[in-house]
């Protein structure tokens, strides 16, 4: 692999329960465990999902924006999570898209390409749902302490 193809992030514990992960170009995010009452942090399944929806949505907008921009745009990400003999995980993963565009003809051409923009972003296009869906090994270890 090559610099331009390394992607990363860095994580780091700010309390109990709360992190903060931090791009190569600063922007940071944080996420949680999710258990204290009244607490909105994302959890990390949480970021799997909108990670997986912001990456469809990009291609989808990059490819019907062209013709017309959107009157609403909104895209929904479920899934189960589940504990079983292989372990805790997300199964039956569903993206659904919600978007609107205006009426004539620019509209009418964003209408037209919508479902085959957002086939071919999960077809091949979006690397998120992509490692999913082929089941990219992970590697985890400890670095020396």
């Amino acid at each position: 692999m090559t610099e331009h193809t390394l992607r990363s992030v860095s994580v780091e514990r700010t309390s109990t329960g709360h992190f903060t992960a931090t791009n190569a170009r600063g922007g940071t995010i944080g996420f949680g465990t999710g258990s204290d009452p009244g607490d909105t942090d994302f959890t990390p399944v949480e970021l799997l999902l909108a990670a997986i929806g912001g990456c469809t949505a990009v291609d989808v907008d990059v490819a019907t924006s062209r013709h017309a921009e959107p009157t609403g745009f909104a895209v929904t990400v479920t899934g189960n999570k589940i504990s079983d003999e292989l372990g805790n995980r997300m199964t039956d993963l569903v993206v659904t898209f919600s978007v609107a565009f205006p009426d004539g003809e620019p509209g009418d051409r964003a209408r037209a390409i919508l479902p085959r923009a957002v086939k071919s972003s999960h077809d091949r296009l979006c690397t998120v749902s992509r490692t999913v869906e082929i089941g990219t090994p992970v590697t985890a270890r400890a670095a020396d302490a």
